[in-house]
């Protein structure tokens, strides 16, 4: 049996999308550990850079010196034009048949990428997501007010939209490169939102999804990019998921 998840393994190509904004702090760790924790494994970088005027980019280039351009790929944009058009704009440029998205900030550690290939192989499943809320998850480094928003708003949006998995809000996931293409294709919405319409509507579609337990991290450099505006975002696409799906 492992000898032959080792076969697949080999023959499977998995595409890591990174979206990027003032990330120059973290980009060259996380890039590190990519490459620690998957020494086995095909796959390729694919850095989306909203125009970041830390020199992000400049980062990621010499990134490439070290590591070879074949495995580190910039896709960079003008400027700051959301994370759901980050991912389509990093798929259009992706190899591997399939994909993973994750955040640069180290919220989403690395090591738990051979958990997401070893559960995909195990259970063929379309979708495999990190999960903070089942037993071996959890967040570090919140206080408790952005503990109970985070929760209540997973409770609220499991009440209301019965998505079939525990963690709606998480943005680290595994998937078919053929299932992200045809969910990213039936979403609407940008932004943070964007995350919990994808696993809404590949529910709906009937995916078959599997979760493995995290641990995620609040950003150890940098300022975090959820706000105010980001909560108000979030109930109305929660609304708008109630009625459109």
């Amino acid at each position: 049996m492992e000898e032959e998840q080792q076969k697949k393994k080999k023959k499977n190509k998995y595409s890591i999308i990174v979206p990027t904004y003032n990330e120059r702090l973290n980009i060259a760790l996380i890039v590190y550990l990519i490459f620690k924790h998957l020494r086995e494994v095909d796959f390729e970088i694919i850095v989306v850079d909203d125009g970041s005027p830390d020199g992000t980019q400049d980062i990621v280039k010499q990134l490439q010196q070290v590591y070879g351009e074949d495995r580190i790929l910039l896709r960079a944009r003008p400027r700051k034009l959301g994370l759901g058009t980050a991912y389509s704009h990093g798929l259009k440029h992706a190899s591997g048949n399939f994909v993973v998205i994750m955040d640069a900030d180290l919220s989403h550690h690395p090591k738990y990428l051979p958990s997401f290939i070893r559960k995909q192989m195990e259970t063929g499943a379309s979708i495999v997501t990190g999960t903070r809320y089942v037993t071996g998850g959890g967040v570090h480094g919140w206080n408790l007010m952005r503990k109970l928003t985070s929760r209540g708003a997973n409770v609220l949006a499991q009440t209301l939209l019965w998505p079939g998995v525990s963690d709606l809000t998480g943005s680290f996931r595994l998937y078919r490169r053929s299932v992200l293409e045809d969910v990213i294709n039936s979403c609407v919405s940008k932004g943070y939102v964007f995350q919990m319409e994808m696993i809404v509507r590949a529910s709906r579609k009937g995916y078959h999804i599997e979760e493995v337990p995290i641990t995620f991290v609040d950003r150890v450099y940098g300022s975090s990019k959820l706000g105010g505006s980001e909560i108000v975002e979030y109930l109305k696409g929660l609304a708008y998921l109630l009625v459109a799906t």
